[in-house]
């Protein structure tokens, strides 16, 4: 095993401890622009009813954090979901079963999300919002390790 490897992950996972974190994370780089309802692009909101979400003002429409990003519909916790992509991201040749074995997560599950980060979506603005939460990673993963 490589130890280099093996203290970024460490170092990965008391960065980013739990949801919290990573919703804190998304929608600090998802509204970084500014919101803006997908529904009747209204900019004016409030706090929604979940974490970290936005209620349209004009229409009522919620938007999570994670609502069209290659998190939307994630059936594993969040920070293991940052954790799979932090894992792509540093180790590109990495296998699913490997990152089961690691998460402790079923292999499947695993497969379909690496699948479906490789993919990244049709959408340019979930593939930014994707690299800019990859850069974040692995720069707060550094600043740990130093």
């Amino acid at each position: 095993m490589d130890v280099d490897f093996e203290n970024k992950i460490r170092a990965f996972r008391k960065a980013f401890p739990d949801e919290e974190t990573c919703l804190r994370l998304l929608a600090r780089y998802k509204w970084e622009n500014g919101f803006f309802c997908k529904k009747c692009g209204h900019s004016n909101y409030y706090r929604g009813k979940s974490m970290f979400s936005r209620r349209c003002t004009r229409c009522k429409s919620e938007e999570s954090a994670t609502a069209h990003t290659v998190f939307h519909r994630c059936k594993i916790p969040l920070n293991k979901a940052f954790e799979i992509a932090f894992l792509i991201c540093s180790k590109p040749d990495i296998s699913s079963y490997e990152i089961s074995n690691r998460i402790k997560i079923r292999h499947m599950t695993c497969y379909g999300f690496q699948k479906k980060i490789a993919n990244c979506g049709d959408s340019p603005t979930e593939k930014a919002l994707l690299k800019k939460v990859l850069e974040t990673l692995n720069h707060t993963v550094e600043v740990q390790l130093n």
